[in-house]
């Protein structure tokens, strides 16, 4: 990385067509960091201008024009460097810019590439999934994989969503997915709605059932007293309000009747779900859930008191071959969801047939008959 892209160049970047979504990205990250920049377009009317401190038209690149131009524009503002996320223009300059202007280069690299480059990745983990699937026992009959490209969907429409699952984690959820039971998959603790996304998406893959996510989306809930304070500390930086709207944004294009919430802590929640199977939202309707848990992803308040607590009020709803996932088993700020997981494996070992960890995740398997 150079300096122009970390920020702070010595001389001004020209950031051209400058309306582009991703030139608005690069202009507010160079803004935030100090870097000088200047925008330009071709059209005759852009209104992208008024959000720059600099501004300037360019011809359209194939004018004749438009060497003379630019090599012009780059004079006057004394330009060190251009940022072009338009395919068609960046491969133009990449290929005069060394005679015209030698000592002016391109900051990205080319478009398509940074564009396609997350769906490659997505595709790629799909085939390797599949080439390699995970050696899993379990006591419920296997379903088969759903096609790369819907694995492939998965990886990538995830990898959008802030929060934090792991790889190893995710691939297990795809996993056992397909060896589980009928019934409802419920978070408990879904903030952005990362994990709940692929949740949401698994269930429909593989006919499961619907999900339900309960979270308060209460920055007064998000307190862990983590050891050292680090969690506490981010999480004071966090709005609630605003987590539930980007919750609603990543999971409603995706919903297909089966996705609801309670915003209710976690044991409300569940007194809720033991004694009402409809659950209302404004942004999702009404859903209609079974009654019953086949997947239990507990991600909620990290405390020891909470997680035990959230054990003990959805565990007896997981049927016979149900799969409870315990996240962030490995913690380095805290052993809360670690000591609930270990009680709850004792205090239950005669109901388990299967667990294990992969990734920072406990994953337990109840007994197919129970």
């Amino acid at each position: 990385m150079n300096s122009y892209e970390k920020g702070g160049g010595a001389k001004p970047v020209l950031i051209f067509p400058g309306g582009m979504p991703r030139s608005l990205e690069f202009l507010e990250r160079s803004l935030r960091e100090g870097q000088a920049v200047i925008g330009a377009s071709s059209l005759a009317h852009d209104t992208a201008r008024e959000k720059y401190p600099a501004w300037l038209r360019l011809p359209f690149v194939t004018e004749p024009g438009f060497d003379a131009a630019l090599k012009q524009a780059v004079s006057d503002y004394d330009v060190g460097a251009i940022f072009s996320p338009n395919p068609v223009v960046w491969d133009y300059l990449s290929r005069v810019l060394k005679v015209l202007m030698p000592g002016v280069g391109l900051l990205n690299d080319a478009p398509v590439e940074r564009e396609l480059s997350g769906y490659r990745a997505a595709r790629a983990q799909a085939l390797d999934m599949l080439a390699k699937p995970l050696p899993l026992a379990s006591n419920v009959a296997t379903r088969p994989s759903v096609a790369a490209p819907e694995l492939a969907a998965l990886f990538r429409h995830a990898e959008v969503i802030p929060g934090m699952c792991d790889h190893e984690k995710f691939c297990v959820l795809c996993e056992i997915a397909r060896r589980c039971p009928g019934g409802d998959l419920v978070e408990i603790g879904s903030w952005w709605g990362k994990s709940a996304f692929i949740l949401a998406r698994l269930a429909r893959c593989y006919g499961i059932g619907k999900l339900l996510c309960v979270d308060p989306w209460s920055n007064a809930h998000l307190v862990q007293n983590d050891q050292q304070g680090l969690v506490d500390r981010v999480s004071e930086q966090l709005d609630a309000e605003e987590a539930l709207a980007v919750f609603e944004i990543n999971l409603l294009p995706y919903n297909a009747d089966h996705v609801n919430y309670l915003r209710l802590p976690s044991t409300e929640g569940a007194l809720h779900y033991g004694a009402r199977r409809e659950v209302v939202t404004t942004a999702f309707g009404q859903t209609r859930y079974a009654g019953h848990i086949a997947i239990l992803h507990i991600d909620g308040n990290h405390r020891y008191a909470a997680a035990k607590a959230d054990l003990l009020a959805w565990g007896s709803f997981v049927v016979a071959g149900g799969w409870i996932v315990v996240d962030d088993y490995v913690w380095p700020y805290g052993d809360g969801p670690q000591r609930a997981g270990d009680e709850f494996l004792f205090e239950n070992k005669e109901r388990i047939d299967v667990a294990f960890v992969m990734g920072s995740a406990l994953f337990i398997q109840l007994c197919a008959a129970l």
